[in-house]
């Protein structure tokens, strides 16, 4: 039979008696505990209710007026956009990228151009020796960098060390996967370990006003490795991208609390580190004398910004009974079926009896749906041998009855696309030409291929 629940709360700081005292056990206000009314309840939910006994939070409206943090700069304008503008105090940020990739190094040019700037920035390295850590500052050329370094992998001894004195603007944590917290059971990497030293990091980088950015490996699969909730955790999450082979890398936003998502940073490994590219459009085309059958320029937007790159296309004829080969390098696979099921039934072009390869040239991956008209003009014209005209570029969406969708925010890739040079463009019906540069609109597919048989 349920029973009525007898419980005093102080109203001081929300502590629960069983019974009334005259000082509170936890506080120490006298007179503050009052008896609290409640219903009836089992010994299970008298157990486990949770509708009483906690602090009262104290509400504030939506249009209140506060001053806003200010963004912390890195001292890369790629890793602040990629930011959305910056570092906010407070935020945690998780950076995760294959080996070797340039993690370490990045953070760590960001960390010493910060503390030149006169911020308090401090970085824990969980997998290097801290001498290991000075010697590729003096790499980079930062050795004189005012940096606070130390190695260690307990959270503990982190938040220990952090909460001794100021708070510093910057915390780096290298690598999320190698924190231990002495709460768990468990070695470091595993899904409890990764959970709770993540959770207690961010609280108190939210309490401090600390930024904090961690520092992620990636699985196989290109993963973060570690729980899924440690995307979810965190406020932004950046993923560095790239060849180990080459030069170029790319820090892309998946996930940002203070900004657009999709923005990306571009990047140079060179001798001494990284070094920014402001135009990196001019990286992804290629300079030749000569058209060539096959490579299209197609203009990107990767969150706000839009890059100019070149798709390239070949098709090689095979004997009849060999089966043909597809491979796509920088792009959709499955998408790319389907263009070639389009071209085919609504273009007459056969492809069924031709290897296809589809490359994205320097690197970069593509996922804008707006690259259809391109890597279909790419493969018609490595199918007939015909080159696209000087100066032109393309863009739009495919439809599976062949026609051609407009493209959002049309007007950034033409601006960008008239500045490097370029003089037309394949574009959707209802695309307007900006400056010198001129569009041809393209409705269907088989419009697409009599333009590039010659035929207006």
């Amino acid at each position: 039979m349920a029973r009525p629940l007898q419980r005093y709360v102080c109203q001081s700081c929300g502590s629960v008696s069983p019974k009334w005292v005259g000082q509170c056990p936890d506080c120490g206000a006298w007179n503050t505990l009052q008896q609290e009314p409640t219903a009836a309840v089992t010994p299970f939910a008298q157990k486990h209710s949770l509708k009483g006994g906690g602090r009262v939070l104290e509400m504030q409206p939506l249009d209140a007026v506060i001053e806003l943090p200010r963004r912390l700069e890195t001292g890369f304008a790629e890793l602040d956009r990629a930011l959305g503008g910056g570092l906010v105090p407070g935020s945690a940020v998780l950076i995760g990228g294959d080996p070797g990739i340039g993690k370490s190094t990045l953070l760590l040019q960001a960390a010493g151009r910060m503390a030149r700037a006169g911020h308090a920035v401090a970085y824990v390295s969980g997998e290097e020796a801290a001498d290991q850590v000075r010697l590729r500052a003096r790499r980079l050329g930062l050795a004189d960098a005012p940096v606070q370094l130390a190695a260690a992998t307990s959270v503990r001894d982190i938040l220990t060390t952090m909460s001794a004195g100021k708070p510093p603007a910057l915390l780096v944590i290298d690598s999320i996967q190698t924190m231990h917290s002495d709460q768990l059971e468990g070695a470091p990497g595993t899904v409890s370990q990764v959970r709770s030293s993540s959770l207690e990091l961010i609280s108190w980088a939210k309490q401090s006003g600390t930024a904090l950015v961690l520092v992620g490996h990636v699985t196989k699969d290109g993963q973060i490795a570690g729980p899924r909730v440690l995307e979810h955790m965190v406020d932004a999450v950046l993923y560095f991208e790239g060849e180990g082979r080459h030069q170029y890398r790319v820090l892309r936003a998946v996930k940002n609390r203070f900004g657009g998502t999709d923005e990306i940073g571009v990047f140079a490994m060179e001798a001494d580190g990284l070094a920014e590219v402001l135009n990196p459009s001019s990286l992804f085309l290629t300079e030749r004398d000569r058209p060539v059958a096959g490579a299209v320029v197609f203009p990107a937007l990767e969150g706000t910004r839009p890059v100019l790159v070149e798709l390239q296309a070949l098709t090689v004829r095979l004997p009849s009974g060999a089966t043909p080969r597809r491979a796509v390098v920088g792009w959709d696979s499955a998408r790319l079926a389907m263009l070639l099921a389009v071209l085919e039934a609504r273009a007459g072009l056969g492809f069924g009896t031709s290897e296809v390869y589809l490359n994205v040239a320097g690197g970069l991956r593509v996922v804008d749906p707006a690259a259809d008209l391109a890597v279909a003009a790419a493969l018609v014209s490595a199918l007939l041998d015909t080159p696209v005209e000087p100066g032109m570029l393309a863009f739009g969406e495919l439809a599976l009855s062949g026609e051609v969708r407009p493209a959002a925010h049309a007007g950034l890739r033409l601006k960008e696309a008239e500045k490097l040079g370029f003089t037309s463009a394949l574009a959707p019906p209802g695309t307007k030409g900006v400056g010198r540069l001129h569009v041809s609109p393209v409705a269907t597919v088989g419009a697409l291929v009599d333009r590039l048989k010659g035929r207006r």
